[in-house]
């Protein structure tokens, strides 16, 4: 399963507004001088919650620049700090656009220093450039000043990204309809006085030994003949078959009782046979589970048989801490097996000795 992907979205939050100021009578205003307060101030307009104001200089702002007008944005908002940008445009009164002159980048306006102003520097325009153009008809020039305030940047809520569950797994389902429904057999088993049949592709998807002896040089069977299975019971086989389609046991096995622990028994041999690494891990995991006094040294002997070596070590471990040793000792099994692999029980009894001084 693939870990929880969550998102969220940082948008800019900004106030945007538009002053125009309009200067009538320009050739009047000429010759007001370049000291500091040689200024004409536009009324003061409102972005964003703070108060702004265009200030021109018609003979230019300082001596620096003779030849020039000068124009700034100014904050008039006191004690303040602002995260601004601006546009400064002269309006062409033959077409009604307007030209951009001069633009400030978003920054800090700060009402307490020269930074409250925009921009840096005096040289906004030349007057040649402006007396005589279309900039200026009947003796008018038109100011627009662009102001955009930049607020605290607005975060959305966290949300879940789009997720499209997986589906589950329905490979098994469908090979599994193959079997119930009977079609396209092309193999045929003999099962005691049974006749079993099944695909021939399957198998050998699902077991080596059963792929070799289907289409290896060994092959038992060629199309149209029946493969003997010795030594093997047919509800078995059945159960085998059931989990090569299925990767799951029959649903008629309830795991609960000796006759289905005698199932898992004979299946576990079964997946040993025919080399089903999956299926015999999962009949050892029943069988672990199974474990008690009467069983344990039936399932010892087993799990030795069939180098089940989990299961083995589970035993063993079982043996070393039961508490009622005695009924272990006195089932049948546990006979078997010290009658058969005595070195096996001689392993089982060495380690409760050591578990019992430990």
């Amino acid at each position: 399963m693939g870990a929880c992907r969550t998102a969220s979205t940082c948008s800019p939050d900004e106030a945007q507004g538009m002053h125009v100021f309009d200067i009538l009578g320009y050739s009047k205003h000429m010759g007001m001088g370049k000291d500091p307060d040689s200024f004409i101030r536009s009324r003061i307009f409102t972005v964003g919650g703070h108060d702004w104001a265009i200030r021109f200089y018609p003979d230019g702002y300082g001596k620096a620049c003779p030849d020039y007008i000068s124009v700034y944005l100014e904050l008039m908002s006191n004690s303040t700090k602002v995260r601004a940008s601006c546009d400064l445009r002269l309006v062409d009164h033959c077409t009604g656009s307007s030209s951009s002159v001069h633009k400030t980048g978003p920054r800090i306006f700060n009402s307490g220093d020269a930074t409250k102003f925009a921009p840096p520097h005096s040289s906004f325009k030349k007057r040649n450039e402006i007396e005589g153009s279309t900039y200026l008809r009947d003796d008018r020039l038109t100011i627009e000043c662009m102001v955009t305030v930049i607020k605290k940047p607005h975060v959305a809520d966290t949300k879940p990204l789009p997720k499209i569950d997986m589906p589950p797994s329905d490979m098994t389902a469908h090979v599994g309809r193959l079997l119930e429904e009977k079609e396209g057999f092309d193999v045929s088993f003999i099962v005691g006085e049974e006749t079993i049949d099944a695909h021939r592709f399957v198998l050998a998807m699902r077991s080596p030994v059963l792929k070799a002896e289907l289409y290896g040089p060994m092959r038992e069977a060629r199309p149209g003949q029946c493969i003997t299975i010795k030594d093997m019971q047919p509800a078995v086989f059945k159960a085998l078959l059931h989990f090569i389609y299925t990767d799951s046991l029959p649903g008629d096995m309830d795991l609960e009782g000796d006759e289905d622990t005698d199932m898992v028994r004979l299946l576990l041999v079964a997946a040993d046979r025919y080399a089903m690494e999956r299926l015999k891990l999962v009949c050892q995991s029943i069988l672990c589970d199974d474990l008690n006094a009467d069983t344990v040294a039936t399932t010892l002997a087993l799990a030795d048989q069939h180098n089940c070596h989990k299961l083995k070590d589970a035993c063993l471990e079982f043996m070393e801490m039961s508490d009622d040793m005695d009924a272990v000792v006195a089932t049948q099994g546990f006979k078997d097996v010290k009658a058969t692999c005595p070195s096996l029980i001689v392993d089982a009894l060495e380690k409760r000795r050591k578990f019992r001084k430990a």
